[in-house]
């Protein structure tokens, strides 16, 4: 007897979406009367290119969100989903769930599926904790018997006794997904689904859930788990699907499925220009110096991006338009919520302010890299050290992703930050000398 537990056929999701043409002239009642009556002795017009109320074209275009998947997954399997953001990963999980219909091929499921997509999924925000309880167990199929029977064992593992007959559109996103995780979990479904929901749990309870996951794993039943972070993905998951603008790109062992994703997740260039509107308007004025372009010069795969551990190599190629002196260059780190990581000058280890001739320059920075795997963004700017005037800042010129392909016991906590010794190189060259005419 076959132990496959969700067999996927030829799957497929396609949207219909529109796409807004250039903006036409003003066009009056009378214009579009006219275009009516002719339409009338023309013929039916296409649904394909028709005018919206603004009187603007539109144009419709098919989607395919996923196409071509097709993969089978085994009873008592954690199977990992992972791809960048695009990939079709929450779609799959939708169809799976049956909160969507595919447009082609089949699905077959056996047994009953508990879903955590989104927060507060199934919750009323009028309704109690206690009575939500209730209300998304009924929803994932839970009889009240059984609810009842195990409410106390929910509670406790959600942490949320104090606030248990407080309505729910009080609770942070931090309390619903700990509720709503507690009640999928404790409803003892053959199949659980868990979307990247779980990162907005502290580390605490991101813990506490993927042990709850290989509980249920252990249990013979199925596990279905979509995460940006390699490590846990690795931890839990022993095969992984890694889906790519709607395809599957590779279905097998986890660590080769990390690989597969590690060789093209990044959408950046290792070389990111810089347009004049990025600059913040010059305190002084006077547009000495121009940022052209931020290139990551050791990046992994040709994307902005770098492995665990690895140096952070940036060069900065910019242009100054006469001469200039006593100038000090900085760089700063921010993680994606804006937390500052890490702030260097060029000036830290005893180099002097340099002194700029008219012409075009790279400047290298390499950093030692202790940063936990995620995404951080990178501004660059230049002060006077006399004036102490600022004479350019480009604040997130290029966003930098660090890989994690270590095995790590708990999940990346963004809240934790890593101190960064800035004890880093600088390098200034002139890269093609200009001399004033």
């Amino acid at each position: 007897m076959s132990n496959t537990i969700i067999s996927i056929e030829d799957l497929g999701k396609k949207y219909r979406i529109s796409h807004q043409a250039e903006r036409q002239r003003y066009r009056t009642l009378r214009d579009l009367i006219a275009d009516t009556s002719k339409g009338l002795f023309n013929g039916r017009r296409s649904s394909r290119n028709l005018p919206n109320q603004s009187g603007e074209a539109r144009s419709i275009e098919d989607f395919w969100a996923l196409r071509h998947i097709s993969l089978d997954i085994q009873q008592g399997e954690a199977v990992g989903i992972i791809g960048r953001n695009g990939a079709g990963k929450s779609t799959l999980l939708k169809i799976l769930s049956r909160i969507t219909e595919p447009s082609e091929g089949r699905v077959r499921i056996k047994g009953r599926v508990a879903s955590l997509l989104e927060v507060g999924t199934g919750f009323h925000p009028e309704l109690t904790g206690r009575e939500n309880v209730y209300l998304n167990g009924a929803i994932l199929g839970m009889t009240k018997a059984e609810i009842r029977r195990k409410f106390d064992e929910i509670i406790a593992f959600a942490e949320v006794e104090k606030f248990l007959d407080t309505p729910v559109k009080r609770y942070s996103s931090g309390m619903y997904v700990r509720l709503a995780f507690s009640v999928a979990a404790h409803m003892e479904p053959e199949i659980l689904v868990v979307d990247e929901v779980l990162a907005v749990g502290d580390s605490t309870f991101q813990k506490k859930c993927l042990g709850k996951m290989d509980n249920i794993a252990g249990e013979g039943r199925t596990v279905l788990f979509v995460s940006h972070n390699m490590a846990v993905v690795q931890r839990l998951c022993k095969r992984t699907a890694v889906l790519s603008s709607g395809e599957l790109a590779f279905y097998g062992d986890t660590d080769e499925a990390v690989q597969v994703y590690l060789s093209g997740s990044s959408t950046s260039p290792s070389v990111v220009p810089i347009s004049e509107n990025q600059h913040l308007p010059e305190f002084n004025g006077t547009n000495l110096i121009r940022l052209k372009e931020v290139m990551l010069a050791n990046a992994h795969a040709t994307q902005f991006s770098v492995r665990w551990r690895q140096p952070i190599h940036l060069r900065f190629s910019f242009q100054t338009n006469r001469e200039i002196n006593n100038v000090v260059f900085g760089v700063s780190l921010s993680s994606v919520d804006g937390v500052r990581i890490l702030g260097a000058h060029s000036t830290d280890l005893n180099h002097t302010p340099a002194n700029l001739d008219a012409g075009s320059y790279t400047l290298d920075l390499i950093v030692e890299n202790p940063l936990t795997a995620g995404i951080y963004t990178v501004s660059l700017g230049a002060h006077s050290a006399i004036s102490r005037d600022i004479l350019f800042l480009v604040p997130e010129a290029a966003t930098l992703e660090v890989l994690d392909v270590s095995i790590d016991d708990r999940p990346y906590d963004h809240k934790d930050r890593v101190l960064i010794n800035t004890d880093v190189a600088w390098k200034l060259a002139p890269r093609c000398q200009l001399t004033n005419q």
